[in-house]
């Protein structure tokens, strides 16, 4: 087998496996293992897929910029936003992070909400601003622009002073193997500031990061109350968290109600 035929072959298994095993793979061929982790190099350095320990995973499509990700997956994320705007009680102090589903979020907001949201996201901060009875609080620093966000020392040290109830938390990644994952360290840095300073994370995942990686380990799946996607229920990886015991709060229609409402307990 030719080495492009290779890596078209490869490519076809993480779309319909989720994962590749180089081990595995390479038994499979009758090629050398160095062969296969030589051909998922290039994929990676093509942007095709994330290498991780013995194998390969999904790339996530969340590492696209900024205007390109507004068009991704809008429906999905205003179901997502929906859902997470109901968790959202009367007087609570509420951490939003950047990125579209946390816009989604903000604009999904009742407009005589009131409570008090910290977000170190200055277009979420600036979608708040026609919520009389919202509290914002913007985080400053170093501006991130793909996600809009600030980050840096700046932004964890203004974060120390924050006690809040929730926190909605943007990643790029949610995988059985990997946990949630972002592209960039600084940036997954300042998520894991902001997760220790609510009593619960939820995260915020669109179908296209489920089963998807990154190079950065925001946190492991333990660590968050819940996980809000429109991904199907029969999707392989919300099954697997679903093992895992990480509650899935399914938004998506394929999800029957009783089991929406189930995973809420």
């Amino acid at each position: 087998m030719l080495a492009a035929q290779r890596r078209d072959l490869l490519l076809e298994r993480l779309k319909t496996e989720g994962r590749i095993v180089a081990k595995d793979l390479a038994a499979e061929l009758g090629i050398s293992e160095d062969s296969i982790r030589r051909d998922l190099r290039e994929l990676a350095d093509a942007g095709l897929c994330q290498r991780v320990y013995g194998g390969a995973l999904p790339v996530s499509p969340a590492t696209a910029d900024y205007a390109t990700r507004m068009a991704v997956s809008v429906a999905g994320k205003e179901r997502i936003a929906k859902r997470a705007a109901a968790l959202i009680h009367l007087g609570s102090t509420v951490i939003l992070d950047g990125g579209t589903t946390a816009l989604a979020l903000a604009k999904a907001l009742p407009v005589d909400l009131e409570a008090t949201i910290v977000t170190h996201s200055p277009t979420v901060a600036a979608a708040l601003v026609t919520h009389p009875k919202v509290e914002v609080f913007l985080i400053g620093g170093r501006l991130f622009k793909h996600s809009a966000v600030t980050c840096g020392a700046a932004a964890a040290e203004a974060a120390e002073g924050i006690n809040a109830d929730l926190f909605f938390l943007g990643v790029t990644g949610v995988h059985p193997e990997t946990g949630l994952t972002t592209g960039d360290s600084d940036e997954a840095a300042m998520k894991r500031t902001l997760a220790k300073r609510a009593a619960d994370t939820y995260v915020l995942a669109s179908s296209e990061k489920i089963g998807a990686a990154s190079p950065f380990t925001v946190l492991p799946l333990s660590d968050v109350a819940g996980v809000i996607t429109d991904a199907a229920p029969d999707e392989p990886t919300v099954k697997e968290l679903g093992k895992l015991g990480v509650s899935v709060l399914g938004v998506s229609p394929s999800w029957p109600a009783r089991e929406a409402a189930a995973s809420d307990a």
